[in-house]
């Protein structure tokens, strides 16, 4: 696998797994493989901060779908990775996600692949979502390749922003850019 979407919202369709798609079609339609995952469904229980991560070199905590996620993103070379917009920040489905990464963080486990942040917002607030997910990039060592903001709350209204789409072909683009010269 080549790109990876994830959505960490709880709309298994919604607007935010929308946007994502936008960026890994124009990636399916250069050649690119790609593979969409969204959490919507998905169990995934916080990080206890135990600190055990550090021995095992991995996330102790079992019975849920952190690890089958996390071994698909380890598996990326581009990660796109999106949330919707709740009380200015992440939801929190996917900030449990994104902390339980920290049994990864100590050994760099996921330095060195490419990444996109998405956010999607009713009205206002996309902006510390976007600095959250690029907080999670750069923490672990992801470079990248731009950011994409919707504005959207009824299903598909994110299609309807304009400058969203644009932004979203424009990553997705790069991205074939990116990994195109490497197919062939």
């Amino acid at each position: 696998m080549t790109v990876l979407g994830i959505s960490g919202s709880m709309r298994k369709e919604g607007n935010t797994s929308q946007l994502i798609k936008l960026v890994l079609e124009r990636c399916e339609l250069a050649g690119i493989k790609t593979e969409f995952i969204s959490l919507a469904g998905k169990k995934i229980h916080p990080c206890l901060g135990c600190e055990k991560c550090k021995e095992q070199k991995w996330c102790v905590i079992e019975n849920d779908d952190w690890d089958a996620v996390i071994r698909r993103v380890l598996e990326c070379e581009v990660l796109i990775i999106g949330s919707p917009t709740y009380y200015y920040d992440v939801c929190g489905h996917l900030k449990n996600f994104i902390d339980r990464t920290y049994s990864l963080y100590h050994d760099h486990k996921l330095a060195g692949r490419k990444g996109v942040a998405v956010a999607v917002c009713a009205s206002k607030g996309a902006n510390r979502t976007i600095e959250t997910l690029e907080g999670f990039l750069s923490t672990h060592e992801f470079s990248s390749l731009g950011w994409i903001k919707g504005t959207g709350y009824e299903e598909g209204a994110v299609l309807r922003d304009k400058d969203a789409v644009y932004k979203a072909h424009q990553i997705g683009d790069k991205i074939v850019r990116l990994l195109k010269p490497h197919l062939d």
